[in-house]
């Protein structure tokens, strides 16, 4: 395991403001962070979430939509940060679509200099994914 906090403040700080987003709804503290060019990848299996999504206002969307089916507590386990990137794997607990909901998940940021220029997300089980896509 590595430590959490030594050199890897940035993506600490980053993680958090999502973690905000999601849990709380509250985009505002991870706004400040991006570039003007942000953008980012998530795993959603609609045909409008593929690819890379751009700029805050789609950020909001994504913590909507998130929001709307997920109730969940985001934990960060581990944190590596070098150069451009920090990773942040991270447990969510919770309920999803009415069902209590566990899953370990990554993060990826891509940092110009102190701010987030993008994030991608990747799901460890991603079996509550089929099951949206098929309702």
């Amino acid at each position: 395991m590595e430590p959490m906090e030594k050199g890897n403040e940035r993506s600490l700080q980053a993680f958090h403001a999502f973690r905000r987003a999601i849990e709380e709804g509250d985009t505002g503290a991870f706004e400040a962070l991006v570039t003007s060019d942000f953008g980012f990848i998530v795993p959603i299996p609609f045909e409008e979430w593929q690819g890379e999504q751009r700029g805050t206002g789609r950020f909001r969307e994504l913590v909507e939509l998130e929001r709307a089916s997920m109730s969940a507590k985001l934990t960060p386990v581990i944190c590596v940060e070098q150069e451009d990137t920090g990773i942040v794997i991270f447990q969510a607990e919770g309920i999803f679509n009415e069902m209590p909901y566990t899953n370990e998940l990554v993060i990826v940021f891509r940092f110009e200099q102190e701010r987030i220029r993008s994030f991608r997300e990747y799901v460890g089980v991603t079996s509550h994914l089929l099951a949206i896509a098929k309702s």
